[in-house]
C-alpha cells in the first residue's frame, strides 16, 4: 500500500480537498441568520437586559427621580426586613396563588379536552373562551368593576331575584380576594386552554384506540392516557401561572386598589406605590430583585417537582 500526498489508498482517493469546509452559502446562512435575530435581540438588550442592569444599580442608591442618586448600600435591602406592608403582599399573592394556579390548571385542561372533540359548533366554543385571553386586562377589569358592584352590579341582581343577598364584592377581605382570582382566571384560562389544545392534539390517536379495544371509559382515558402524556404541558402552563399569579397588577389596581386593608394588595402593586406614588426609586428597586428572587425559586420547585412525577 502506498500512501502519497492525495492519501491514495488503493485505488480509492482520500484527498485534503475532501474534507469538508464551510461553504460560501453556509456563512451567508449564518450572516442571515444574524441578521434576522438582530432586531429582537436589540430589543431585549434594550428593554431586558438594560432595565434588570439598572434595577441593581438603583437597588443600592437613594434615589427619588428628582435629586441625584445616593449610594446606601444595603440599607434598601434592611428595609425589606421591617416592612410589613411588603411581607403582607407576599401572604396575599401566596392565598392567591394557592387557589389561582390548580384552577387555572384544572379549568383550562378541562375545556381544551371538551373543545378538541368532534361537536358540532365547538370552534365557536374555542373562539369564546379564548376571547377573554385578547382583552386588555384593564378594560376588561372595568367592566368586572361594574358586574361586581355591591349597590347595582349585575351579579347582585341576578342573585337577589332568587333571594340571595349577595356580598360586597370588592368591599370586603375574602369576596374581594374571591373576585380578583376569579377575574384574572376569566382573563387567563383561554391561553392555557389553546396550549393544552396543541399538546392534546400531539399525543398518537393508536393510544386511544388501544384504550377503547381494551374497554377504557372517556374518564380512565384522560386519567391514565391524556395527563400522563401532557407532562411537559402541564409543566409548561403551570410555570407561567405561577409567574402570572406573583406578577399580578391590573386586576388589583382597578378592582380593589389593594383594599379592603392591603388584603388584595400585590407585590408588584407595592412596587409601584412605592416607586412611582412614594417616589422611592432605590427601595423600589430592591422590592423588584426580591421578587425575581422569589419567581426563580418557585419556578425551580416547579420543574423539581414536575421532574420527580415523571416516570
Amino acid at each position: 500500500m502506498k500512501l502519497n500526498k492525495q492519501y491514495r489508498v488503493h485505488e480509492n482517493v482520500l484527498s485534503i480537498d475532501s474534507i469538508p469546509r464551510k461553504s460560501s452559502f453556509n456563512r451567508y446562512q449564518s450572516r442571515a441568520a444574524y441578521i434576522l435575530i438582530a432586531p429582537a435581540l436589540i430589543l431585549f438588550i434594550i428593554f431586558m437586559v438594560i432595565p434588570i442592569g439598572m434595577a441593581i444599580v438603583l437597588s443600592f442608591m437613594e434615589y427619588d427621580i428628582i435629586s441625584q442618586m445616593n449610594w446606601v448600600g444595603m440599607e434598601n435591602f434592611k428595609r425589606l426586613i421591617d416592612d410589613s406592608i411588603l411581607w403582607q403582599t407576599f401572604r396575599n399573592v401566596g392565598l392567591l396563588a394557592f387557589f389561582y394556579v390548580p384552577l387555572m390548571v384544572i379549568i383550562s385542561l378541562l375545556l381544551a379536552v371538551l373543545v378538541t372533540q368532534p361537536y358540532r359548533g365547538v370552534t365557536f366554543f374555542r373562539l369564546a373562551f379564548y376571547m377573554p385571553t385578547v382583552t386588555s386586562a384593564v378594560a376588561a377589569s372595568i367592566v368586572w368593576l361594574w358586574l361586581l358592584n355591591s349597590e347595582f352590579g349585575l351579579i347582585n341582581q341576578i342573585l337577589s331575584y332568587v333571594g340571595i343577598s349577595g356580598p360586597a364584592w370588592l368591599s370586603e377581605s375574602g369576596p374581594a380576594m374571591a373576585s380578583v382570582i376569579g377575574v384574572t382566571l376569566w382573563l387567563g384560562v383561554g391561553g392555557n386552554m389553546i396550549i393544552y389544545m396543541a399538546g392534546i392534539k400531539g399525543i398518537p390517536a393508536q393510544l386511544y384506540e388501544a384504550a377503547k379495544i381494551d374497554g377504557a371509559s372517556a374518564f380512565k382515558q384522560l386519567i391514565y392516557i391524556t395527563i400522563p402524556m401532557l407532562r411537559p404541558t402541564t409543566l409548561l402552563t403551570s410555570t407561567m401561572t405561577i409567574i402570572g399569579a406573583l406578577q399580578i397588577f391590573d386586576q388589583a389596581y382597578v378592582l380593589t386598589q389593594g383594599g379592603p386593608a392591603n388584603s388584595t394588595k400585590t407585590i408588584v402593586y407595592h412596587i409601584y406605590t412605592t416607586g412611582f406614588e412614594q417616589l422611592q426609586m432605590g427601595y423600589a428597586s430592591a422590592q423588584a430583585l426580591v421578587l425575581t428572587l422569589a419567581i426563580l425559586i418557585f419556578t425551580a420547585i416547579n420543574f423539581k417537582i414536575n421532574q420527580s412525577n415523571d416516570y
